[in-house]
């Protein structure tokens, strides 16, 4: 009988830099000024407050045992920190990458869901790929429609500004939805190519 004085520790929850490292680190392992450069050169930037919070953010993940950092040595014997994915990393990417949508992180916009479909193929394969196209479209149409209906029904009393700001997030709403339909044409295009 399992002794009841022992409690299970209960991970605490990844933020999303962590998983943005997670998957970083999954397609190859990286020094931590690796990582640091990438998100300083490139739109993952928009997933860390600050190229500092990036070796905080790396001790929490190998504190989770989420990913390994070993002591390599380097030209000019100089040594660097290179993190890998834990099997309990893997775990936790996967489920990450496979959670469903849901409406709310739509409407908070789509940075978040970009990240995962960004590391999803190489994860979890071309047909989760798929899965999650038709799903952020199914969940993208309706609040689409709600953004139609109350810029109609409210645009008269609106401020000039405040209606143009409200076009321009149905705009991008609406780009998103179109570049869902493109992506899986483009999907279907490839197995196509690549079976035919």
């Amino acid at each position: 009988m399992p002794d009841s004085t022992k409690r299970t520790k209960k991970r605490a929850p990844i933020p999303i830099l962590g998983y943005a490292l997670l998957g970083l680190i999954d397609q190859k392992p990286s020094s931590g000024y690796d990582l640091r450069k990438i998100f300083a050169e490139t739109a993952m930037g928009n997933y860390s407050s600050s190229p500092g919070a990036i070796y905080p953010a790396l001790q929490k993940l190998e504190a989770g045992r989420l990913v390994i950092g070993n002591t390599e040595e380097t030209a000019g014997l100089r040594r660097r920190c290179v993190y890998r994915i834990t099997q309990s990393g893997s775990v936790a990417l996967k489920r990450w990458l496979g959670r469903p949508i849901e409406g709310d992180e739509v409407k908070r916009g789509a940075e978040e869901l970009m990240l995962r479909f960004a590391f999803m193929e190489r994860v979890l394969g071309p047909s989760a790929c798929v899965s999650f196209l038709r799903n952020f479209s199914a969940v993208l149409s309706p609040y689409i429609g709600e953004l139609e209906a109350f810029l109609a029904a409210n645009q008269d009393r609106m401020p000039l500004s405040a209606r143009l700001a409200l076009e321009s997030g149905l705009r991008s709403y609406r780009c998103t939805f179109e570049w869902t339909h493109y992506a899986l044409q483009t999907y279907k295009d490839f197995q196509r190519e690549r079976h035919g």
